[in-house]
């Protein structure tokens, strides 16, 4: 028997179905047509700040509000509002949700002490050019409408400064130095600004103390190299004596003995250190022993560099750029005599571009006449 289909039951139950899967299915993701999300990332030394906004224009929907941002679309200081219990708020530092800004490690903003971790971004932006930044323990409301005061992790005044227009909201770096970044938000016609600043050097000695008890810690690169960090900076000597006398227990070579001659040398220990230099020429290679002449002048050990170079250029005959630092050595000495001599040598054995431009720039500047050199 032919069994008779009824239609408008079937048309209900699939829409019943339809309407149930609408609910359940996940939602797909779209993007934000009028204020799309932003994100700056800053590295100072190896920690970072990290920045999460919404960025609204100027212009919106065709309508040019410049002149109608601050103290309009933005208001001035804390404003009241009846949206959640009447408190009153500050702006959110961008759009829609909280803007979220997170520090790596511990930090200083304006000079005080900040935690690492994520915060909630807010200021309150005031007529007469000061504004208050405030980084909150609560990141993970919408937009200010529930920034309690209670909840405030620090708070810094800062200088707001007129720019250029921007129409886009955009947090950016517009000072940077080995330890520290200036960012500031920018829109419309005003940047407002603050200062990170991490301690860069204790967070890099903290760091190699960790790497250190794993696989680099095994060889000898990362030991010298966390050594060598110490006496680049002149900070923690003595942990990096500790360190580069392990690498050269593993590995003794050119490059950890010139980093134990540097601690020393940074030390005071200048005894020790010119018997450890010394142990590291005997084994140090053309370019190596190079470098170690050049540490030398930078010392104003000019005797010392051109001991060594001459020591490199008697290993290495041939070798042109030998003879021309020999040369540079005996020029920044003042004996122009030998300097002469010896660049000329440099000269007379074919040498790389770069070598022979330093050797005619170098006679040059004591008066030679090197026609003869650049045809």
């Amino acid at each position: 028997m032919k069994t008779k289909i009824n239609m408008k039951a079937l048309f209900t139950a699939a829409l019943v179905a339809m309407l149930c899967w609408e609910v359940s299915a996940q939602n797909v993701t779209t993007p934000r047509a009028v204020v799309p999300a932003g994100e700056m990332t800053q590295t100072i030394g190896i920690s970072t700040v990290n920045v999460k906004y919404s960025r609204p224009r100027v212009t919106l929907r065709g309508t040019d509000r410049t002149g109608q941002i601050w103290g309009t679309l933005v208001p001035w200081g804390f404003e009241a509002t009846t949206f959640v219990d009447g408190s009153n708020m500050p702006w959110r530092a961008g759009a829609n949700e909280n803007t979220v800004i997170t520090f790596s490690d511990d930090v200083k903003i304006e000079g005080k002490d900040l935690k690492a971790g994520t915060y909630g971004l807010h200021m309150a932006i005031y007529e007469d050019g000061k504004a208050t930044v405030i980084f909150s323990n609560n990141s993970s409301s919408w937009g200010s409408f529930y920034y309690k005061e209670a909840e405030d992790a620090l708070r810094v005044d800062v200088q707001t400064t007129d720019i250029a227009h921007t129409e886009i909201l955009t947090y950016d770096v517009i000072n940077m130095d080995n330890t520290s970044a200036t960012i500031a938000l920018k829109w419309e016609k005003k940047a407002i600004p603050f200062k990170v600043e991490y301690d860069v050097h204790s967070i890099v000695i903290a760091n190699f103390k960790d790497e250190l008890r794993s696989i680099p810690g095994f060889g000898w690169q990362g030991l010298n190299q966390a050594a060598n960090y110490c006496a680049q900076n002149n900070v923690e000597l003595e942990q990096g004596l500790v360190w580069v006398d392990r690498s050269i227990a593993n590995t003794k070579n050119f490059n950890n003995l010139s980093t134990k001659g540097q601690l020393l040398t940074a030390m005071g220990k200048t005894t020790e250190a010119q018997a450890i230099l010394d142990e590291s020429v005997s084994i140090a290679n053309v370019g190596q022993l190079n470098f170690l002449g050049y540490q030398m002048i930078g010392q104003q050990k000019y005797d010392k560099a051109i001991e060594y170079f001459t020591l490199n250029a008697k290993r290495n005959p041939k070798n042109a750029n030998c003879w021309d630092s020999l040369g540079e050595a005996y020029k920044t000495k003042g004996d122009n005599k030998n300097a002469i001599k010896n660049l000329k040598k440099s000269l007379s054995l074919d040498p790389p571009a770069n070598v022979k431009a330093n050797s005619i720039r170098l006679l040059k500047e004591m008066g030679v006449d090197t026609s003869s050199y650049e045809s």
